[in-house]
């Protein structure tokens, strides 16, 4: 004698009738614990990050003066930067306090040639320091231009946005106007595209375009995510190419654009944290400027231009 089948359960090769069956809903995966914070890990920042936050100077340089003995914590000298403080702690640098940390802070610079980028040169040549306007708040460089190159240069008042700009992997590109002696064309510039060696360090692959030809001269624009010494001289000697301009025209998104040389002109707070993706600035961290007027550009006392 033959089963039958139950009137909700399908024979075996035919399809299900819709609506026979309801699916189980599917069980929900448990929370994750949250992750808790090590046992002995102690709070607060790294000394080096919050002496680079207070503009004393960038993080490497911080972990120089602690190790030169002119940081104290507490009123005890501190010789190693592996310490974590916090607001409570008491900080003197060179016997001065700490002050508080300012607001991040980025200025665009035309720098001339015939400066180099330090605070202080063993050889007595002029630094861009001593050349910037009087009522600029105590600044660091981001990255460097060599003592002939010229054309934009960021800086700032907080040692952290500095060494986060520098990192190549931020992915800024920066671009600079070229003046080589010589000839070239694609064929002469293409090693500089696919990566070069020179004095055995390896450059990673630049953008480069050749504008034009002038005289004994060409015009190039080159473009490039890290800045090693000398990079791009380096780079065209080793093609055969003696570099005898070089003009910094943009870092990342800023551009150097109608700025004078020598002048100073200040990002815009808001441009500044738009760019660096940080968001709305709290009220007290914004500048009010009225709208459609340009930042405020300072022109400090001209530097006798040198030949290259």
């Amino acid at each position: 004698m033959t089963q039958k089948t139950p009137q909700n359960r399908p024979r075996p090769g035919k399809p299900a009738p819709k609506g026979s069956f309801k699916s189980r809903p599917k069980a929900k995966p448990a929370p994750k614990p949250q992750a808790k914070p090590q046992a002995g890990t102690p709070e607060g920042d790294r000394i080096a990050k919050v002496l680079a936050r207070a503009g004393v100077a960038s993080r490497r340089e911080a972990e120089k003066l602690i190790t030169a003995g002119v940081v104290t914590v507490n009123g005890k000298v501190i010789d190693s930067p592996a310490l974590n403080v916090t607001a409570r702690d008491r900080i003197t640098v060179d016997g001065q306090p700490l002050a508080a940390a300012e607001p991040m802070r980025l200025w665009l610079y035309h720098k001339p040639t015939g400066l180099v980028t330090t605070h202080k040169d063993e050889q007595g040549r002029p630094t861009i320091y001593e050349n910037l306007p009087d009522d600029l708040p105590r600044v660091m460089s981001v990255g460097r231009l060599d003592l002939n190159s010229e054309g934009l240069l960021l800086l700032t008042n907080d040692g952290e946005l500095k060494r986060k700009l520098e990192l190549p992997s931020t992915g800024w590109l920066r671009k600079y106007r070229v003046r080589v002696n010589g000839r070239p064309t694609d064929a002469t510039l293409e090693p500089l595209r696919k990566g070069i060696e020179a004095d055995g360090e390896i450059f990673q692959p630049m953008i480069v375009n050749l504008d034009r030809q002038q005289g004994a001269n060409a015009w190039l624009t080159v473009g490039l995510r890290e800045g090693k010494n000398r990079e791009i001289r380096r780079a065209m000697q080793e093609i055969g190419l003696n570099v005898n301009r070089l003009l910094r025209v943009s870092y990342g998104p800023f551009q150097l654009g109608q700025l004078k040389e020598g002048e100073v002109e200040e990002v815009r707070p808001r441009i500044l944290r738009d760019q660096l993706g940080l968001g709305p600035a709290p009220e007290t961290e914004e500048t009010p400027a009225k709208p459609g007027k340009p930042a405020a550009k300072r022109r400090p006392p001209r530097v006798p231009r040198r030949k290259p």
